[in-house]
């Protein structure tokens, strides 16, 4: 990915911040609230506030607030402080969320950064498609050769294993 940053006044959004404000979250990748505020240069409280007044755009699959297991699980990942901040579980944002954030925001800041966000996940649905061919091609590649060195394999496991030791018998043997 390109480290391509978007400058607003003194701060900077560059795309590698971007990618490690990004997880996966019930089966989606997400960025939280508090991080897409420090993106938009926006309080919290306005980012907040901006979703409620436009709750229709914001469905269950864009949008949703994290559950109270979350965000315990989160703030001990320490990607969410347990100290200061929000008292409240954060939401998350889909891609779709994203999205629609920069028309309910309505800043060139907002448009500018929903651009590299938009790009960053573009990214990572790229990477995460050459990962699953590789792993399919390993894993066909596993099952050509497990069969194959099978023999191999058995082999060096018997050449492994203790020899099989005949027990004497105690006391005085008579030759025949």
């Amino acid at each position: 990915m390109s480290d391509k940053a978007i400058p607003s006044g003194d701060f900077v959004v560059s795309a590698a911040s971007i990618e490690r404000s990004i997880f996966l979250l019930r089966s989606h990748r997400v960025i939280l609230g508090g991080d897409l505020a420090v993106f938009y240069d926006v309080e919290p409280r306005v980012l907040a506030q901006a979703v409620k007044r436009n709750t229709a755009r914001f469905s269950g699959d864009f949008m949703f607030v994290l559950s109270d297991v979350e965000w315990k699980n989160l703030k001990s990942q320490n990607v969410i402080a347990s100290w200061g901040g929000s008292r409240t579980a954060p939401m998350a944002f889909t891609e779709q969320g994203v999205a629609m954030l920069s028309s309910v925001l309505r800043s060139e800041r907002a448009v500018q950064v929903n651009i590299q966000i938009m790009r960053a996940f573009v990214e990572m649905r790229r990477t995460f498609a050459e990962n699953r061919e590789l792993a399919t091609k390993l894993d066909a590649l596993e099952q050509k050769y497990d069969n194959q060195f099978r023999v191999v394999f058995d082999a060096i496991r018997q050449l492994m294993a203790p020899p099989e030791q005949k027990k004497r018998k105690i006391g005085f043997i008579q030759d025949e």
